[in-house]
């Protein structure tokens, strides 16, 4: 297969998913990265170019140096810097002509992604936002299952990511302390633009529904005063879909707890992050089956065992699952001018998902439900 060359703004070895991208894409021989502009900070940058394996001439101390000198050197940039300045990073790289893959979320508001995808549609651009977690093959599965009828028409979908990092101290009883862009909330807070678009991705990746009208309530349970850190809502949809949605950083005991529950008119389904090889179906019988890797139906079974069913695949094989569509998407679109796959995901679901951010905290502010507008 063809192996892409990827250049990165961003992600650094201090940062907290640069070696994870860098090792998801490249553990299937997709993707072999290049060059890159890690930090503004000259010593971390050079350090992670070593650590990386990326030589001299192919380092860069400015993005926008970086952009202009790779130009036709590479097959796609990956933005790994923080979500508020995403905006002007990948429009830059898509009026350059780069193909461009970027962490979630896109942009920090709804209006700077409608800016992004005009961008994207005037160049002909290709454009993927990454939401690893669709990644998993159970998650896959439970996708495939559905989408088959086996639940029947599908009436709940449950999910929940709590998180303690914002109230757990660490060993030496002190407060661990977040990078501080994670500390500023705007008009959509931060812990929404990092856990709430991607519980927005994983129901639209099951579905296929969109969200409608929401009512949601807001706090602050940790040790960050005027930093939101707790999100419930309740959700309606199309299709008479209903979903209940919790996302935390303040919830004692959980390291990083999504879980998914699915009912529908005819079974339901469960999956659970920390035991991510298993699936629990419940059929209208009342029976019940658990699934992993060695009894799946629809997925490709050899695509995703890198290693024999009963050495747990996890996060970071999520993450080369999600790279390794990304590439056949991006040939795909070289050869095309388009692609087709329910496994990428480009700026129209990142702008369906902040405008539910923004409704989320706009009901918690009004105390009421609120419309979503539709495109």
């Amino acid at each position: 297969m063809e192996k892409l060359r990827l250049g990165f703004i961003g992600g650094g070895i201090n940062s907290a998913v640069g070696n994870t991208h860098r090792i998801a894409s490249q553990m299937d021989n997709r993707w072999c990265l290049e060059s890159g502009c890690f930090s503004q900070n000259d010593f971390i940058n050079k350090d992670t170019a070593k650590e990386y394996g990326i030589a001299n001439n192919r380092i860069y101390s400015n993005w926008r140096e970086f952009l202009e000198n790779e130009r036709n050197r590479l097959d796609a940039v990956c933005i790994l810097t923080p979500t508020n300045i995403h905006s002007e990073m990948v429009i830059e790289a898509l009026d350059l002509g780069y193909a461009v893959i970027c962490e979630k979320s896109l942009a920090s508001t709804y209006q700077q992604v409608k800016r992004i995808r005009d961008v994207a549609l005037k160049n002909k651009s290709f454009l993927a936002v990454t939401y690893n977690y669709t990644g998993y093959p159970m998650l896959r599965e439970l996708r495939s299952m559905i989408s088959e009828g086996m639940l029947g028409r599908i009436n709940q979908v449950n999910i929940e990511m709590p998180q303690e990092g914002f109230l757990r101290l660490n060993k030496y009883g002190q407060v661990q302390q977040p990078q501080n862009w994670r500390l500023i909330d705007e008009k959509i807070p931060t812990i929404s633009l990092d856990l709430g678009v991607h519980l927005h991705n994983i129901i639209y990746f099951l579905t296929g529904e969109k969200p409608q009208e929401v009512v949601a309530d807001q706090d602050t349970f940790g040790h960050f005063d005027d930093v939101i850190d707790n999100v419930m809502c309740l959700a309606r949809y199309t299709g008479g879909l209903r979903s209940q949605i919790w996302f935390s950083k303040a919830s004692l005991g959980n390291r990083n707890g999504l879980k998914i529950r699915v009912y529908g008119q005819k079974g339901s389904a469960e999956w659970f992050q920390m035991e991510p090889e298993k699936l629990k179906f419940n059929n209208i019988q009342g029976e019940t089956k658990i699934l992993d890797r060695s009894n799946s139906t629809y997925i490709d079974e050899s695509r995703y065992n890198r290693f024999k069913v009963g050495h747990p695949a996890g996060f970071i094989e999520a993450f080369a699952n999600h790279y390794y569509d990304i590439a056949d998407c991006l040939i795909e679109y070289k050869e095309r001018g388009s692609y087709i796959s329910p496994f990428v995901f480009n700026e129209n679901i990142a702008l369906e998902g902040l405008k539910m951010m923004e409704a989320i905290s706009q009901s918690s502010v009004d105390r009421t439900w609120i419309n979503i507008p539709a495109e």
